[in-house]
């Protein structure tokens, strides 16, 4: 299985250059260390930074420089600082090309759940709502299963909805997988990892082509 830190590297993969990118809080925020060299991308915090760097080395850490998630951060060269109000303008406007957000279900309609657990206090969705709303080209990663091997990519999601309709591509710790057409496309595995185990975990539809290559890092 693919750890924190190998999703995260599968992920900024999918980033190109130019791209303003917003990175939700968990598996998300480590994609900020694995940009390709060479790339210039622009990354977003919805509390009010454009222009995140990598974390913090111990010398670097500043306790004021925070992302959404309340980690310290860095800002690189020509970084901008500014009020929530800016960002989630910037947000709902349509102005992030790549939003990469946590997810606790997923299912074959592209449907998202990843801010309430029955049972559990919560503070609220934060800004998962709008992130999904006005994003195209969202990527989510998540364990494709619980702790207890229930699957996490479902025939349809179970928990209360951030989106509906509006994911097209997961990472997991098993797989890349695309949702096409009411169906999970897997289009790639974690070495060692063989295509039954992925299907076996999978609880929505799957399509399997003839060869499914593994990720290479």
């Amino acid at each position: 299985m693919l750890t924190r830190e190998q999703i995260a590297m599968r992920v900024a993969r999918e980033m190109r250059d130019g791209y303003y990118v917003n990175l939700g809080i968990g598996i998300p925020t480590l994609v900020a260390n694995y940009i390709p060299k060479g790339m210039q991308v622009m990354l977003q915090s919805e509390n009010g930074l454009l222009g995140m760097g990598p974390f913090p080395t111990e010398e670097e850490v500043d306790a004021d420089m925070i992302n959404a998630g309340k980690q310290t951060v860095t800002a690189i060269t020509g970084a901008s600082i500014f009020d929530s109000a800016q960002s989630f303008a910037m947000i709902r406007g349509g102005h992030v090309d790549l939003t990469v957000l946590g997810a606790f279900e997923v299912d074959v309609m592209g449907n998202i759940a990843s801010w309430m657990v029955p049972g559990k206090l919560v503070k609220g969705m934060g800004g998962a709502m709008d992130l999904v709303a006005g994003a195209e080209n969202i990527v989510v990663t998540m364990t494709h299963a619980s702790k207890t091997g229930e699957s996490k990519l479902l025939p349809k999601c179970t928990l209360p909805l951030t989106g509906a309709g509006c994911i097209k591509k997961v990472v997991t710790d098993l797989a890349y997988v695309e949702i096409r057409d009411g169906k999970f496309w897997l289009i790639e595995r974690a070495p060692g990892v063989s295509v039954d185990e992925i299907v076996k975990l999978t609880a929505g539809e799957m399509v399997v082509p003839e060869v499914v290559p593994e990720m290479s890092f």
